[in-house]
């Protein structure tokens, strides 16, 4: 198990190393579509040392990071940073100038620890913040935005259809009605109110969870941006390329599914069944329990 220069472990890093390395010596692109802090980018560098990085991030701060930590890349014309997201490729390629297709793919979809661990991003109930939770801090609606403003029909169907909650009914009634009162500024704010109309039904597992992830997902539109960009990633890939792609969330799972297999005249599924974590990858980092790996291979295998 190793660990990026930031000391968090990445996850499935040994998994995504092995598919991406099974059967190949060299790689000459890899395109890291969410780079976070750089831990899966900075492995396959290091295992395939003549392959160039393409990085895509929206959080400006996660650009920031990658070029200082990869300055020497950088220089040394190894590796490029591009603030977007991924699902703008074309656009960015055509301005940019991008190779023919790409060896190795990677989207890692989860909120990189950074984010989780700094307050004033608001995307965790556990560190009070204002209720943000933009990945693209440049535009758009925020949580608190959606929080205050949509009706409680509205915040009902996000909860149920993004955040996977069975009964919101309650919660979405008693934020309609205490905002009439004071708006919800912090995440606390609204993770009180969870906990106070909800309850701790299951040990373990904070009762905002699901609330909190339907309102990043609904903030982010990240179920929408996945189904447009994976059919365009598979098209940039080069013939026995791969696309890794890691979820923590089931409705990211299915749509990943069911992309790849809707492509199956173009490539095959690399892991016929999809790859879970070992209890040592939980052990490393806690945040891989929910997560799930489909790899996706161009062509004939």
């Amino acid at each position: 198990m190793s660990r990026s220069d930031t000391g968090h472990v990445p996850v499935f890093l040994d998994q995504v190393l092995g598919v991406f390395a099974d059967g190949r010596g060299s790689a000459a692109n890899y395109l890291d579509g969410t780079f976070g802090r750089g831990g899966h980018a900075r492995a396959v560098l290091e295992r395939f040392p003549g392959c160039r990085l393409w990085a895509f991030d929206q959080d400006e701060d996660a650009i920031r990071f990658g070029q200082a930590e990869f300055k020497a890349e950088v220089e040394a014309g190894r590796a490029r940073f591009f603030k977007a997201n991924c699902a703008d490729i074309d656009e960015v390629a055509a301005a940019e100038g991008f190779p023919a297709g790409f060896d190795l793919m990677l989207l890692d979809l989860g909120v990189s620890s950074p984010q989780l661990d700094e307050a004033h991003r608001g995307f965790s109930f556990y560190h009070d913040g204002p209720l943000d939770m933009r990945m693209n801090r440049a535009g758009g609606v925020t949580a608190a935005d959606i929080v205050n403003t949509w009706d409680e029909q509205e915040l009902a169907r996000v909860f149920i259809e993004l955040g996977e909650v069975q009964r919101p009914f309650r919660v979405a009634r008693a934020i309609a009605h205490d905002r009439e009162t004071k708006p919800f500024e912090t995440t606390r704010e609204l993770a009180g109110l969870i906990e106070r109309v909800d309850g701790w039904r299951k040990k373990g597992s904070h009762p905002a969870t699901r609330y909190f992830m339907g309102l990043r997902l609904a903030v982010n539109d990240e179920l929408g941006a996945l189904e447009r960009v994976l059919p365009v990633l598979i098209g940039r890939l080069a013939d026995k390329g791969r696309l890794a792609v890691i979820t923590f969330h089931s409705l990211e799972d299915r749509i990943v599914k069911n992309v790849f297999k809707a492509h199956l005249d173009r490539g095959t599924l690399v892991n016929k069944k999809v790859i879970k974590p070992t209890d040592d990858d939980v052990r490393a980092n806690p945040r891989a329990r929910s997560a799930k790996l489909r790899v996706f291979q161009k062509g004939v295998p």
